[in-house]
């Protein structure tokens, strides 16, 4: 491992460590953790699904728009490494979804359209408890790695016990109520998606891309921005504007 590599698995660990911040927020948090899997890993995209707490399971988060849509996919279908991931507890793989529509009818035809032909999933836990999964997929049909799948394990790990401490420790919100607030935001965060993709004619991909770089960029949260964009309340065209001058 290189020693730039190296820092940037250190940086990441520091990162999804400190939550115990005023302004922590889990969409946010998540999205930290599927795009430093990308880069740590070196696979083409990772997603996050969470528990609803009432037996369900919904897109919580993903490096872009295609590995949402797996995410999407999953869930409604019911079906997948992701899914088969959470309830077993156990990490779950695919070296190539084209050969495991036997497995998987409706989930690995839907995933391979989606332009993926490789997954692993890594359940999100502490002990017994189960909030989610960090899925890493690949564009080519391949076996992840065993130190991947290791170090994806150590990242959903400690974005687990994260995102469990946080509540825990502040006791201003219950588990489940933080769960809850990170799936509303994620609606918010599509429907922000479908107003700037219309208004500054950008693909969903894109749409997205820019509603994070733009927060990031001003030091807002991804869900307060989304809001905004959503109801109308913020300055789309100078978005827009920004996003052109940012690209130049």
């Amino acid at each position: 491992m290189s020693t730039g590599r190296d820092q940037r698995l250190a940086d990441t660990f520091v990162s999804l460590a400190d939550t115990l911040v005023a302004d922590f927020d889990v969409l946010d948090f998540l999205g930290l953790l599927t795009e430093r899997a990308v880069e740590l890993l070196e696979v083409d995209a990772a997603g996050v699904i969470l528990s609803d707490q009432r037996g369900g399971w919904r897109p919580a988060a993903g490096s872009s728009e295609h590995a949402e849509l797996v995410e999407v996919l999953a869930a409604q279908t019911q079906q997948g490494p992701c899914l088969d991931c959470v309830r077993s507890g156990e990490a779950v793989t695919s070296a190539d979804l084209l050969a495991d529509t036997d497995r998987w009818p409706l989930f690995a035809p839907a995933a391979v359209n989606a332009g993926f032909r490789a997954a692993c999933a890594l359940p999100m836990r502490l002990r017994e408890e189960i909030i989610g999964a960090l899925t890493l997929l690949h564009v080519e049909p391949m076996t992840i790695d065993d130190s991947s799948v290791t170090l994806g394990r150590a990242l959903a790990d400690i974005a687990t016990i994260g995102i469990l401490q946080q509540r825990a420790v502040r006791r201003e919100e219950i588990v489940f109520e933080q769960l809850q607030a990170a799936l509303h935001h994620r609606t918010v965060v599509e429907q922000a998606k479908g107003v700037l993709a219309e208004v500054g004619d950008l693909d969903m991909n894109d749409a997205y891309t820019l509603l994070r770089d733009y927060a990031r960029a001003h030091q807002r949260r991804l869900s307060d921005l989304a809001r905004d964009v959503a109801t109308g309340a913020a300055d789309i065209a100078e978005m827009i504007t920004w996003k052109a001058k940012a690209g130049a």
